[in-house]
């Protein structure tokens, strides 16, 4: 069932190709300006490099979110998926998981290019893909809730980023501090833990909410 469902997330976006890789693209071009906008020098984009490399994946991870249900629900999907016997938490994690694939792990892999590209130490680039690797996640499934709360109403592009972003500052501060520990030399242990408790409690938690918002939505 699960491989089924995940099929299906896939097929679909590999039937749109253009809104699957519109996150990276965001992501990699919005990068790119900072040293056009700023400097190229390093000593200057080098203390700014975590920052920015999560600012940006969390502005890129929430242009495909508004779609997330929305297709579902304008052509009647939805209502067959709030009726399927199977577990409607299933389904949305499903979902998110197919969307984090699509749009999630380009970026998680573009933060790497990013990372180099502002002059981070080769050293701590793979801290910085840890990072994304834990909290892209986080991110995406805080999205889902939002995208499952705002499926029927026609500002949920505009609503969506509002809602998420203080539920996702804390995951921004410890992506960001884990990148900055590590380029300070630092043991970054502390900030991926928290990164990890953040994701096993979104994983374990999230899916229900959004499973009611859904429910919810529909029905109002």
């Amino acid at each position: 069932m699960v491989r089924e469902l995940l099929r299906r997330e896939l097929l679909i976006a590999w039937r749109r190709p253009g809104e699957a890789m519109t996150p990276v693209v965001f992501f990699l071009v919005t990068s790119m300006l900072f040293p056009l906008g700023l400097s190229p020098e390093a000593s200057l984009l080098r203390p700014l490099a975590p920052g920015v490399i999560w600012v940006v994946a969390f502005l890129a991870g929430m242009l495909g979110l508004q779609r997330l249900f929305r297709a579902d629900f304008d052509d009647g999907t939805l209502e067959q998926l709030l009726l399927s016997p199977r577990p409607l938490t299933l389904i949305v994690l499903v979902k998110a998981l197919g969307h984090w694939l699509v749009t999630g792990l380009p970026v998680v892999i573009g933060g790497g290019v990013v990372a180099a590209m502002l002059f981070v130490p080769a050293r701590d680039v793979a801290t910085v893909i840890a990072g994304l690797l834990l909290g892209t996640p986080v991110l995406t499934l805080l999205g889902t809730v939002v995208a499952a709360l705002t499926v029927s109403l026609r500002q949920a592009a505009v609503l969506g980023p509002v809602l998420i972003l203080p539920l996702a500052t804390p995951v921004l501060i410890f992506g960001a501090h884990s990148a900055t520990l590590a380029m300070q030399g630092r043991s970054a242990a502390q900030a991926f833990e928290a990164l990890a408790a953040m994701f096993i409690l979104a994983a374990s938690l999230l899916p229900v909410a959004a499973a009611v918002a859904l429910r919810i939505s529909h029905e109002s």
